[in-house]
This record gives structure tokens, sequence and C-alpha cells, in this order.
């Protein structure tokens, strides 16, 4: 998968992701020394459940390390053209910087490997390029239920209503919160905080 951003002055910006078929996390180069912004102890969600002798950086915050540095010097509103090529489609979008960079650090997040947005690793599978609110609710619930479905038919603890989907979109809102403090003490300008801010309007 591939996301390649066409920026104001004309520059190229291309992210080429892998995920791992099982697990559904990125595939990244290992970084020795991620920025200290990544660090665990920074700006950790008070919901992590997470230790720092074993975890020594936040994944989901690493998983947005090349994003934030790209477009640090980009407004949020900036006009950009988004081409973005999947296995199923290839999608050319005109948008705003912000959108652009929303719809692919959801997809980072998602497959960070982080606790809390495990929950959505199935979207990132079958990602689907600049969602609207709407398509998200629609994918998100039903997603939800078919989980249910699997859950019964395992012999598991499951719901038919969505008071559990309403606790897992609680947790990523601090996440969110939490990411977003992280992502302003690394960048000089708006752009990226933005996108994390319109993913955060999906969990609201």
């Amino acid at each position: 998968m591939e996301y390649r951003f066409k920026l104001p002055d004309d520059n190229e910006k291309s992210f080429q992701l892998r995920l791992d078929a099982h697990e559904i996390e990125l595939i990244r180069p290992e970084d020795n020394q991620p920025p200290d912004w990544t660090r665990l102890e920074f700006h950790q969600c008070p919901n992590c459940p997470l230790n720092n002798d074993t975890v020594p950086y936040c994944p989901a915050a690493v998983s947005v390390v090349d994003l934030v540095r790209s477009f640090d010097g980009l407004a949020s509103f900036d006009e950009i053209v988004v081409e973005i090529f999947t296995p199923e489609r290839h999608l050319i979008q005109p948008t705003s910087a912000q959108q652009g960079i929303s719809s692919l650090m959801g997809l980072l997040i998602a497959a960070s490997g982080c606790p809390r947005s495990a929950y959505f690793k199935p979207m990132a599978r079958f990602h689907l390029p600049m969602s609207q609110p709407e398509e998200t609710m629609y994918r998100a619930t039903t997603m939800y239920l078919l989980a249910q479905y699997f859950r019964k038919q395992g012999s598991q603890d499951y719901e038919m209503g969505l008071e559990g989907m309403g606790a897992i979109y609680r947790n990523m809102q601090i996440v969110n919160n939490y990411l977003a403090d992280r992502i302003r003490a690394a960048s000089e300008t708006d752009s990226s905080v933005n996108a994390l801010i319109m993913l955060d309007m999906h969990a609201k």
C-alpha cells in the first residue's frame, strides 16, 4: 500500500506501508533511537496498559514519526493532492493537508501495535482511504457486531448491543488526546495535530 502526497510546492512525499498478514501490524525498519517525544512515559495515556520496563516507546507515537516529520511546516488547510494505491483500488484526491494526513494517520495508529487501537486492526486490513464520517461509523459498527457473532460461535462472552463499542471509543479518545500532546511537542505547525483531531471527532 502506498500514500503519495503532492505538496503545494510540487514536492512529493511517499509512504509505502506493509502489514504483517497474521498480526495486522505495521512492518517497519528498526529505528535505533526514536525521538524523545515517543518515549512511553512522555505524555503517557492514563489508560495505557504498557510498562516502560518492557516497552520503552509508545507504539502509536512511533508509528506516526515519519508522518509528523514529513509534514512539519505544512499548514492544515494547504491544498494538496493525495494519491493512494492499495491492492483493491487506486485513488487520486485533491484535499486539504489535514484531511490527507488524517486518512493515513488513522491507518498507522490502527496497525501500530497500541493495545487500545487493536480493535481497529480489521479496519486497517480492509482500509478505506479518505473515508467520510458516515462510512467510518458504518464500518466500525458492523465490524463490532460481526466480532460479537464470532465470539458467540466460539462460546466466548458477547453482547448484541453497542456498550462495548462505546468503551473502545472512549479509550481511543484518551489515546488521541495524549498523542496530540506528543505531536504538539514535536511540531511547529498544526497539520498533524489537526489531522489527529479529525480522527478524534470520529471517536466522539
